[in-house]
């Protein structure tokens, strides 16, 4: 997986063998791991980093924008795909279109 800084990607629950990443709420939590309390006293996802489907699979959708703000961040979650031998989609679509994509 090659991925510079600042690109815009994708975390696809498959592995590259094409296996589904379990537990199925992989997602939910990866992104809560990033997540804040607001001043409503709900959790809000990042504006960065959001869970949603790819392809009909889950996935988390990540903004590149990510790096300038967090740089430890971003590079968290490209290890945490990685680390799961996970599906990679590198420079396509941006975070406001997470769950969307068909």
């Amino acid at each position: 997986m090659s991925i510079s800084s600042n690109n815009t990607f994708i975390i696809i629950g498959l592995t590259t063998e094409g296996k589904k990443f379990r537990p199925s709420d992989w997602a939910e939590r990866l992104c809560g791991v990033l997540s804040a309390f607001g001043a409503e006293k709900k959790m809000k996802y990042s504006p960065y980093v959001g869970p949603g489907d790819y392809s009909g699979e889950k996935a988390v959708f990540v903004d590149g924008r990510l790096y300038e703000v967090e740089p430890m961040a971003y590079r968290f979650v490209l290890n945490f795909a990685q680390d799961n031998d996970l599906q990679v989609l590198d420079g396509v679509c941006p975070i406001d279109g997470k769950g969307k994509k068909a």
